[in-house]
């Protein structure tokens, strides 16, 4: 019996391909099941809070923007004036929702932050090295499985908010 494999799923389309076509492909797969999670949903529901900490659907989509532009054209590819957040403050400040975000806005925001980063990326070899404030020096690489767990930790939690707003759950 000849199975058949979901052409949607990245990572399996992937599943013979070099080093860089699988990090790309479980990165963006994940990116993908983040907004996934704000399908569907109103402004209200993607911003009300259901755990004791200040998680929303929508403060996780934020928050990825400032991570996805932290790691990749700041980190990697800087202009005059950008700087690497760092701070307590700035990861607090990462989820903090305003009148202005709205589910259209931070998905465009997001979209636009995870292009600029594929381009950034595409830019350099994986075995490529920046200095980092923290950590003293990673590679792309590393960026991107750090990426990979960090963007897939986030789907996760986006996924048991989307379940507590209505009942919806799963990567689809």
């Amino acid at each position: 019996m000849e199975q058949t494999i979901d052409p949607t799923l990245g990572p399996v389309l992937a599943r013979t391909g070099d080093e860089r076509a699988v990090l790309e492909s479980f990165l963006d797969f994940h990116r993908a099941v983040l907004l996934r999670k704000l399908r569907g949903l109103s402004d209200a529901d993607a911003v009300r809070r259901l755990v004791p900490s200040a998680t929303t659907l929508a403060g996780l989509v934020k928050h990825l923007t400032l991570v996805e532009r932290n790691w990749f054209p700041t980190l990697l590819a800087p202009e005059p004036g950008d700087v690497y957040l760092t701070s307590e403050e700035d990861a607090v400040a990462s989820f903090t929702l305003g009148e202005q975000d709205t589910i259209v806005g931070l998905t465009e925001a997001y979209e636009r932050a995870c292009a600029r980063s594929r381009a950034v990326a595409a830019s350099f070899d994986l075995d490529h090295v920046v200095p980092h404030p923290q950590l003293g020096e990673v590679s792309l690489r590393w960026i991107l499985v750090h990426m990979i767990e960090e963007t897939a930790r986030h789907a996760g939690h986006a996924d048991i908010l989307r379940e507590l707003t209505d009942g919806d759950s799963g990567a689809f």
